[in-house]
C-alpha cells in the first residue's frame, strides 16, 4: 500500500477543514447550540422526563447524530467532488494509487472531521445538561462506524453528483428529514401504534436509538439490531464503491 499517498490526500483534505474553520466547526457547533437552547431550554421546561431521563439529556445522542450524519456526507462528497469539478480527478485516477487508497485519504479525513466535531458537540452538551455515558466504548464504536459508513456515503454521492445542486440534495432532502424523524427529540413509544411502526422503516432510527442506549442503557430497539444495521449499511457503501471504481462510474466521462 502506497501510505504517502494516503497521507497525502488525507492531509490535503485535513488542510482544506483548518482554512474553512468557521464553516466546518464553528457553524456546526452554534447551530446545535441552538437545539439546546430551544429545544431543552425553552420544552425541556415543559417535559419533565422522557423515559425517566430529563428532556434535555434524552436529545443529545440525536442531536450528535444528526451533526455526524450530516458532517460527515458534506465533507466526503465536497472533497471528492470538487477535484471532479475542476477536473484534477484525471490526475489523481492517472497516478499510481489504489481504489483503496484514494478511499482511505478521502473517507478518512472526512471521517476525522466528522468524530471531532461530534466529540466537540458533546462536550458542548456537558455545559447545558447533565450528561452521563453508561458505555463509553460502546458510544465510540457507533460513533466511528457511523461517521465511517457516512462519509463512504458521501463519497458515492460526491462521485454521483453532477452539480452542486445535486450535492446538496440527499443530505438536505432525505438525511436530515430521516434524523428529525428517527426519535432524535422524542421516544417512539409517545406515538401512536401507526407512526411507530412507519419510524420501523426509517434506517436513521436504530442509530440514534442504539447511540442513546449507550449513554443511557435505555433504546426503543435492541443495540444488536442498531449495531446489525449500521454494518450492513457499512457494508453496502464500501460494496457500491468497489463498483463506481471497477466501472469508472462518472470517473472517466
Amino acid at each position: 500500500m502506497n501510505l504517502h499517498a494516503v497521507n497525502a490526500i488525507y492531509r490535503f483534505e485535513m488542510a482544506r477543514t483548518r482554512r474553512t474553520l468557521l464553516q466546518s466547526v464553528v457553524a456546526p457547533v452554534i447551530t446545535t447550540s441552538l437545539y439546546f437552547v430551544v429545544f431543552g431550554a425553552a420544552i425541556g421546561s415543559r417535559i419533565n422526563q422522557v423515559d425517566g431521563i430529563s428532556y434535555g439529556a434524552f436529545i443529545v445522542p440525536g442531536l450528535i447524530m444528526l451533526s455526524l450524519l450530516t458532517q460527515s456526507i458534506s465533507n466526503a462528497a465536497f472533497g471528492i467532488y470538487f477535484p471532479k469539478f475542476t477536473g484534477t480527478i484525471y490526475e489523481l485516477l492517472s497516478a499510481p494509487v489504489s481504489m483503496l487508497e484514494v478511499v482511505l485519504g478521502y473517507v478518512g479525513a472526512a471521517a476525522t472531521k466528522a468524530l471531532v466535531l461530534g466529540l466537540i458537540i458533546l462536550g458542548t452538551a456537558a455545559f447545558f445538561v447533565d450528561l452521563q455515558i453508561d458505555h463509553p466504548l460502546v458510544m465510540l464504536m457507533f460513533l466511528i462506524l457511523t461517521a465511517i459508513s457516512f462519509s463512504l456515503f458521501g463519497f458515492i454521492i460526491g462521485i454521483w453528483a453532477d452539480n452542486f445542486e445535486k450535492l446538496q440534495m440527499i443530505p438536505l432532502l432525505v438525511v436530515t428529514p430521516l434524523v428529525f424523524l428517527g426519535g432524535t427529540f422524542y421516544s417512539v413509544s409517545m406515538l401512536s401504534p401507526v407512526w411507530q411502526m412507519v419510524t420501523l422503516f426509517n434506517p436513521v432510527f436504530y442509530l440514534v436509538s442504539g447511540l442513546r442506549w449507550s449513554f443511557y442503557g435505555q433504546s426503543d430497539v435492541s443495540v444488536w439490531v442498531s449495531i446489525g444495521i449500521i454494518v450492513f449499511f457499512l457494508t453496502a457503501c464500501l460494496a457500491a464503491v468497489a463498483w463506481i471504481f471497477k466501472t469508472g462510474y462518472h470517473l472517466r466521462s
